[in-house]
């Protein structure tokens, strides 16, 4: 079960960094030209921020995944509470990767990539709080639909997290926390699918809801202590919902064809008058 998260992650870490690199290569290898060849077209690499315009239609672009700030929380059940969505709201701001998108004309595109995301909940009880997270990296698939030039548009879609480190911490009002962190923990599932739509306006300001329909919980996972198994989350069920605000930065390769320069023209012989 280890190495099968530990081979998807390495995977996909490979992808987020590879595709960071790629991106690197090619503004650093973006050859040097003065302003008039800027002007006609030649090949320029740029960051699009604010009211920018994305890249042309019927071209692949990169651009900062949609998850930024995160405020989440969950469904939950556990034996002896009724299923309700948590009071308590879980903040959290280390959440970064790329996308890649395909505008088919300024009203429709596609986008898909990987990024890096810390979801959890908080649960309390009278006194008690008990924090638990989980670090993810996944793949979003989705769509975008509206006015892509100036970015505001409605997008939604589905994707898959691989959680790749859990953490839970709990503490009673004016004690010690307990907490302890766990990489490729058995705690929770192997894959979390995803579901999200959101919306982008003001040229790149972007808010997401985001849906995952399984359990947060791994309820087969046991423990053994002293001879005696038990299934600390037998019975526990916990969907997370959250949303994210971001802003979208385009890097858009505007063209990567050459253009020859412009040849002087031949200078005139002078006439006998």
């Amino acid at each position: 079960m280890h190495s099968l998260k530990t081979l998807t992650l390495l995977l996909c870490t490979a992808m987020l960094t590879s595709t960071a690199f790629a991106q690197s290569e090619e503004d650093e290898g973006a050859p040097a030209t003065d302003s008039a060849a800027c002007c006609k077209g030649h090949h320029s690499m740029s960051v699009s921020m604010g009211g920018s315009k994305t890249a042309t239609p019927h071209h692949w672009y990169i651009s900062s995944a949609l998850d930024g700030a995160i405020f989440g929380s969950a469904i939950f059940e556990k034996p002896g509470t009724n299923r309700r969505l948590l009071p308590t709201v879980r903040f959290s701001m280390v959440n970064f990767g790329y996308n890649l998108n395909y505008n088919f004309d300024n009203n429709f595109g596609f986008f898909t990539g990987l990024g890096i995301k810390n979801i959890g909940f908080i649960e309390k009880i009278a006194d008690s709080t008990v924090k638990r997270r989980v670090y993810t990296i996944g793949i979003p698939i989705g769509f975008k639909l509206g006015n892509l030039s100036k970015r505001n548009y409605i997008f939604g879609g589905g994707g898959i997290d691989l959680p790749f480190n859990y953490r839970e911490k709990g503490y009673v009002h004016r004690s010690d926390k307990q907490k302890f962190s766990e990489w490729f923990s058995d705690r929770t599932p192997d894959f979390m699918p995803y579901l999200f739509a959101g919306f982008s306006y003001g040229g790149g300001t972007t808010m997401k809801l985001q849906y995952y329909p399984t359990n947060f919980f791994n309820t087969e996972y046991n423990e053994t202590n002293a001879g005696v198994t038990t299934y600390p989350y037998r019975g526990y069920s916990a969907n997370i919902i959250c949303v994210s605000v971001g802003f979208e930065i385009n890097y858009k390769s505007k063209n990567k064809a050459q253009h020859k320069q412009a040849e002087p023209a031949p200078e005139e012989e002078d006439s006998d008058m």
